[in-house]
């Protein structure tokens, strides 16, 4: 006895919906498809289909995305990093209070070890005469989880747990991954018992998939670009299945769904008029420039420092999309000009130490580095604008200018000392600055870099 399976997948959309709707039209029309031919259809997302950097999320924290993924029918979500750690503890515990689909999240847990009861390890689905488990992890941020009160497990030991509980009774097994694709072909390796690994986090795309060993991992890239189809075919006597799968280019797609798009539209509207709400007027215009000194720039640092109780602080003018006009500032202005889901920090590096981050941060290079990841959603990185700090610069017989000295509060950078550096997280992961990626850190969540200007702005002007 043979049962075919056809699983489609999303990830990493990352609230972009501008190819939701044909997204939504493609999901109806293979919908009827496999209704008409009575095949079988799951519909799953691997993570980060919220991104705060769009107004209905920022407006609707997150439940906005939610009644997308009902409207399509979504089966089964995991979640990601967008959803586990840009959200306070009881935004991400109150997210899918309505959602009409299971979200599978094996590894994460309230402080006490309690699985949140809207969470669930796996979901075993029945399919005519085979069962199906599906496992979901995300990836262990556990400093920012710890930090907004969650516990998040090793994603390995959890899938090893949970594969021996499972192998006996399920025909396949199938991982919702958002690690990314090192993990997922670590997993792959080491547990020849998953029959496909669905993958996000990365933003990797597999047109056909990509075997390791006997298990098929799957991408669909970012931003609704794909949608990927994991097609299984189970042989219920041998328990042997074969697997294949592909990917849908959205913008090959020539139909909309009509009806998702005017509501998009219209959450657009409720999304812009709630963040109508008046933070501050400012009696002047706040300028601000990517590779000039600019108050709106100074007056950021200023607000990280204060707002960490730094020594000095340092945050790159890129962070900052327009100026402010004078006149009524709201929520809406402040999240249009940093909409990043970029959270302070205060991290502690010897003089010698931040000397060298300071003259890595004034090359041109560093300045006109456009950034992806790591939770910028801007251009440029832009200059280092700093609180506490003076940099004394000469023109060199090569016409460029050269830092000649550095000062902290008018004294010359003591190379032994160690200060306290207000910053933006930004700066902690990867190797942007590699003093600062391995430096003593300090977050605070769960505000972003908007909450400290518009808490400076309140504190400036009211």
């Amino acid at each position: 006895m043979r049962e075919t399976i056809h699983i489609y997948h999303t990830n990493d959309v990352h609230s972009h919906f501008e190819r939701w709707p044909k997204v939504v039209h493609y999901l109806k029309t293979v919908r009827k498809k496999h209704q008409q031919n009575r095949e079988h259809m799951v519909l799953l997302d691997i993570g980060d289909f919220i991104d705060r950097f769009h107004p209905i999320t920022e407006a609707s924290s997150g439940k906005g995305n939610v009644i997308l993924l009902n409207d399509a029918a979504y089966d089964a979500v995991t979640i990601g990093n967008n959803e586990g750690i840009t959200l306070s503890h009881e935004q991400l515990d109150t997210l899918y209070t309505h959602a009409t689909f299971s979200v599978i999240v094996a590894n994460v847990f309230y402080e006490n070890g309690e699985r949140p009861h809207w969470m669930k390890p796996y979901v075993m689905m029945t399919f005519g005469h085979v069962r199906v488990a599906f496992i979901g992890v995300t990836v262990p941020f556990q400093t920012f989880y710890e930090l907004l009160g969650w516990r998040v497990a090793d994603p390995f030991d959890t899938v090893a747990k949970l594969i021996e509980q499972l192998s006996e009774k399920v025909d396949a097994i199938v991982l919702l991954s958002h690690l990314g694709i090192s993990d997922d072909e670590k997993m792959a390796h080491m547990f020849p018992q998953l029959t496909a690994i669905l993958g996000g986090h990365t933003h990797h795309v597999f047109e056909h998939g990509k075997r390791v060993n006997e298990t098929l991992l799957c991408g669909a890239g970012k931003f609704a670009q794909y949608v990927g189809c994991l097609t299984l075919s189970i042989d219920k006597n041998s328990r042997k299945v074969e697997s294949c799968a592909y990917v849908q280019h959205t913008d090959a797609l020539e139909h909309e769904c009509a009806e998702t798009k005017q509501k998009l539209n219209h959450m657009i509207e409720q999304a812009t008029n709630a963040l109508a709400q008046p933070i501050v007027h400012l009696p002047e215009p706040l300028h601000m420039d990517w590779f000039s000194p600019s108050p709106f720039a100074s007056l950021l640092a200023q607000a990280l420092n204060e707002w960490c109780e730094g020594d000095i602080a340092m945050v790159n003018a890129g962070v900052l999309l327009a100026s402010l006009p004078k006149g009524v500032v709201t929520k809406g202005d402040i999240h249009r000009i940093c909409p990043h889901p970029i959270n302070p920090c205060k991290v502690y590096l010897r003089g010698s130490e931040l000397k060298e981050v300071i003259l890595q941060a004034e090359t041109e290079q560093m300045k006109q580095l456009r950034v992806r990841g790591f939770g910028f959603r801007g251009e440029v990185m832009g200059q280092m604008v700093y609180d506490g700090v003076t940099i004394e610069k000469e023109t060199m017989s090569d016409g460029q200018a050269h830092v000649r000295r550095i000062l902290i509060h008018h004294q010359p950078i003591d190379e032994q000392k160690t200060y306290a550096v207000a910053t933006i997280d930004m700066f902690t992961f990867g190797h942007l600055y590699p003093e600062i990626y391995r430096a003593k850190k300090k977050y605070y969540m769960p505000e972003m870099l908007r909450d400290v200007l518009a808490w400076k702005l309140k504190n400036m002007y009211q």
